[in-house]
Order: C-alpha cells, then structure tokens, then sequence
C-alpha cells in the first residue's frame, strides 16, 4: 500500500497548498516523487520521531495539513507522549501514517512490529483510525484524512488481493453472506479467511472493519450474529485493546442472548524467533494448518 498512499498524497497536493508532508528519514524508492511534488513542503525530520511530531503539531496550528509518514512503531509508539499532549488534547488535524502494522516488517523483528498500534491509539481523544483492506481504499483513506478535521492514523500492510468485487471503502463492508457463523476482521489480514478452503469459507457470514472508534454495530451484523449465534474476530493486533475488546462491549450491550467467540489474534513471540510476517502469522494462528483446524471446528 505503500506505492498507493505516495501517489494519493500527490494527487492531493495540486487541490490542497497547505499539505506538507514529514518523514523520519525513510521512504527509499516509494517517497522520492513526494518530494519533488511537495518542494519546501517536504521535510525530513530525522530519526527524530518525537521532535517530528511535535513540529507537525505545531504547522497543524498554523493552518497547514502534515502527513507524517514513519515505520507504524516508530510514528505511533515512540512519539506517543507527543501525539497525545500535542496532537490529540489540541485536535490538530495531524495525519499519521504508519507502514507495516503489526507484523508487516517481519524479519527485522518486535522493534519493527506493531500489533498494539491501534489499541494505544484508539485510545486518544479526538483519534479516527483508518484500516484499508486492499489497494483500492488508501486513495479514498487520504481524502477522507485530509476532510477530517480530526487527528488521523492510516495502518498501511500489504494489500489484499481477491476474487471478487470490494465494496467501497467505508467503515462497515458486508462481504460475503453465510449461515454458519459470523466474521469480522479487520486490516488485510482477511485475505487468509478468503484462502480458505470453500467448504469452510461457504459457512461464513464476513465483515470487515476499516475505521476506529466504533460507536455502534450494524443491525444487519448485529442480526446475524443473533442468528448464527457464533462470532469470529480476526485481526493481526493483540486482542486487548484492539477489534476484539471494541466490538465486545457493543455486543455485550446490544444483543439479548450468549453467543460463541472464537478470537484470532497476535499472541506475540511463542517461540522467541523471528521471521516472514506469513510466517508470524502462522505461529499466530492467524494463517497456516492451525489457523485452519481452529475455524473450521469453530464453524
């Protein structure tokens, strides 16, 4: 999603003068058309996450718009003080944009991880988080961000891919209808559940989630669900503090009878290694052989 998010934002500068955009020194063979489009509105900042923050809080105070584009750990954890007391308490109209959320960077390990982005940041006052699914919603993400008045955060990972028709981004999509039980997921990592064999992936009634806070469920999710009785939550984040814990509380209020849970969610580092982010997600059961026994018994 990287390579759509730089060519978003650059179609966005010829309607919008007061975009800046603001690097922690990266973006190698993705950001160099950004610079020459955003001239003296392009600032790289250094491996100085905190500071980078900090200075586009303050540009958002005079007026101008500044994405602010690092690896997710290093533009949600490391400068989260800034984000909050800066950013977030003021509601500046600061645009975070985070690369390979959860475990996007794979090899290079837990400094490069980020399950928790979503959770810590969800968390803030004044905070919409946008989640896109496939290649075709980041576009949309960016002129929905630059409207936004508020503080925004943009997850990117690697597209998913499918065989049939996404619907238009927007916080709620209905992807596939089934009787069997419920899926809700959220981020790319749904494209493991379309992968499924079709005896199990016929069952499933999908949904996905691409904008946080959540301030209430569907009826029409929230009747099925009633109706399956069953609920799966699929995300390549922890489960405290992210989809899972958000969507509970709206079902604990909302429906009138128990229902089934099966949460597929980061667990973090079983065995103390590191590897491919396919890789990380099977040791997550998030993809792979047990991800596949876990579904279809839940199912």
């Amino acid at each position: 999603m990287r390579n759509e998010f730089a060519a978003a934002v650059i179609a966005a500068k010829a309607n919008n003068e007061n975009l800046v955009f603001i690097t922690g020194d990266l973006g190698y063979m993705a950001l160099e058309k950004v610079e020459q489009t955003y001239g003296n509105h392009f600032v790289n900042a250094g491996v100085a996450e905190q500071n980078m923050v900090t200075v586009a809080a303050s540009l958002a105070y005079e007026g101008f718009v500044p994405f602010v584009y690092s690896i997710a750990p290093f533009v949600t954890l490391r400068p989260f003080e800034q984000i909050r007391n800066d950013v977030c308490l003021h509601n500046l109209p600061v645009k975070l944009v985070g690369n390979g959320g959860g475990y996007g960077y794979g090899i290079m390990g837990a400094t490069h991880h980020n399950p928790e982005d979503i959770g810590a940041l969800r968390m803030l006052p004044n905070m919409r988080i946008y989640v896109p699914l496939v290649a075709d919603d980041v576009e949309q993400c960016v002129q929905q961000m630059i409207a936004d008045k508020n503080p925004n955060y943009l997850r990117l990972n690697l597209a998913a891919k499918f065989h049939f028709a996404v619907p238009a981004f927007a916080q709620w999509r209905h992807l596939k209808h089934g009787d069997k039980a419920v899926l809700i997921a959220t981020g790319p990592i749904l494209q493991n559940i379309a992968d499924l064999d079709e005896t199990t992936y016929d069952g499933l009634d999908v949904w996905n989630l691409s904008v946080f806070p959540v301030k209430e469920i569907p009826k029409a999710l929230l009747a099925k669900i009633a109706q399956t009785g069953k609920v799966i939550f699929m995300e390549e984040h922890y489960g405290e503090g992210g989809m899972r814990e958000t969507l509970s509380y709206h079902l604990l209020a909302s429906l009138q009878q128990p229902v089934k849970v099966l949460s597929l969610a980061a667990q973090g580092y079983a065995s103390g290694k590191y590897g491919s982010q396919k890789w990380h997600q099977e040791e997550n059961g998030l993809s792979g052989n047990v991800f596949v026994e876990k579904v279809q018994s839940f199912v």
